[in-house]
């Protein structure tokens, strides 16, 4: 296949992974043929309906590896369903009648791109996945290859998606400065919530590895200063039950020794409970594009605080929320190596245009390949039966 035109996009919400993998894309288009023309579309799908694109010039690709060092993306995201014809329509990017997806083709012919590298979650690559098959359908033979993005490692069926382990990292760091606050009153109740709509990875990731934090400090117990008071007491995932009575019963016993408690909580545990509490009270639910519950506008975090507060008689209750501050967060090493050999093999399957989503396939001995868009698919449960975790909640004394 011959490749003149390559087109990238970061779609979705943003994960630490999105500027280092356009500097690593540009990179490696640069090191294997600086000919490839290379453009960027800007705010993903919101601009490729727009037409809205900036070109990666002899400057930017010698400076590409400045991308690495930040988080967000230098390109731009958006949250735009191309088969949402009616979304599209209210926000001005096409006109009454006309259909998104034709309008994103006639803009990618318009543009001459060969290539079009999506990078984001499922939203984004089930997204590509159709104007992919639009493109097909109307002979006009682009190789769409995406990359994996979302904090959440919940993309079917990829193994690890890029950002993940950053986020948790950072999660944990939040939570180290956050839980200092439990000595500035008395009895007192944190609730960290982290992302997480539908899957607890992120949320056990975290908590693992602020454990970990812990295990490398030492303690003054005797001024005050203990690791029991400093440790996690509860973690709510999505994929487990909560008996709220049974909890706030083991967690007034905490309080009572250790004078607070710290919570952390996935954002999608116990949504259904909260949706309905909100919907047989008259109020309504508010949805993205995607048919998302807007989780910030129910306040899970809140939510749980009032459940527990006055069970566990607390003085004082700190809602705090870890997701603006890992996902814009640049990538860590772990990550970096990650997303490294990601772009370089989404580069060589687009030249032999190859078209997918790069990932380690779990349902093929974790091989790296470029994994059909049919099979991606969203909300990849966490695994609650994964050795570490069921290792900490043990060492939580938190029943699963």
């Amino acid at each position: 296949m011959s490749v003149r035109r390559v087109a990238l996009l970061t779609a979705g919400g943003f994960a630490p992974c999105l500027s280092s993998a356009v500097g690593g894309l540009i990179e490696r288009y640069t090191e294997i043929d600086s000919d490839i023309e290379i453009i960027a579309y800007q705010h993903g799908y919101w601009g490729l309906l727009r037409g809205e694109y900036v070109t990666i010039t002899p400057e930017v690709r010698a400076k590409a590896g400045i991308l690495h060092d930040f988080g967000g993306s230098p390109i731009g995201n958006s949250r735009v369903k191309l088969t949402n014809a009616a979304d599209c329509v209210k926000r001005g990017l096409v006109k009454e009648g006309e259909n998104p997806l034709e309008v994103a083709a006639e803009q990618l012919k318009t543009d001459n791109v060969d290539v079009l590298h999506t990078i984001g979650g499922d939203d984004t690559n089930t997204t590509a996945a159709d104007l992919a098959a639009y493109l097909h359908e109307n002979d006009y033979e682009l190789t769409v290859v995406g990359l994996p993005k979302t904090i959440d490692n919940d993309v079917v069926p990829i193994r690890q998606s890029l950002g993940a382990w950053s986020a948790a990292e950072q999660a944990s760091e939040f939570a180290q400065n956050i839980i200092g606050e439990h000595r500035s009153g008395p009895r007192m109740l944190i609730v960290h919530e982290v992302m997480g709509r539908a899957c607890g990875w992120l949320t056990a990731a975290a908590g693992m590895k602020y454990r970990k934090w812990l295990d490398t400090q030492e303690w003054v117990p005797e001024i005050g200063l203990s690791k029991e008071r400093w440790d996690i007491h509860a973690l709510y995932v999505p994929e487990q039950s909560i008996d709220l009575d049974a909890e706030a019963e083991r967690l007034r016993k905490v309080m009572d020794e250790n004078g607070n408690v710290n919570i952390f909580l996935s954002e999608g545990a116990g949504v259904p409970e909260i949706i309905r509490e909100i919907e047989e009270a008259g109020g309504t639910v508010e949805r993205d594009p995607f048919g998302h519950v807007k989780l910030d506008t129910i306040n899970p975090g809140q939510w749980f605080a009032k459940q527990f507060a006055e069970r566990l008689g607390a003085e004082k209750v700190m809602v705090q929320k870890s997701g603006y501050f890992s996902r814009a967060a640049k990538a860590n090493a772990e990550d970096l190596r990650l997303i490294k050999s990601m772009t370089d093999y989404a580069v060589e399957c687009a030249l032999r245009g190859e078209p997918g989503v790069i990932g380690h396939d779990e349902e093929d001995g974790d091989r790296l390949k470029a994994i059909s868009f049919p099979r991606i698919a969203g909300h990849k449960p966490f695994d609650v039966t994964t050795p570490w975790y069921t290792e900490m909640m043990a060492e939580i004394g938190q029943a699963g």
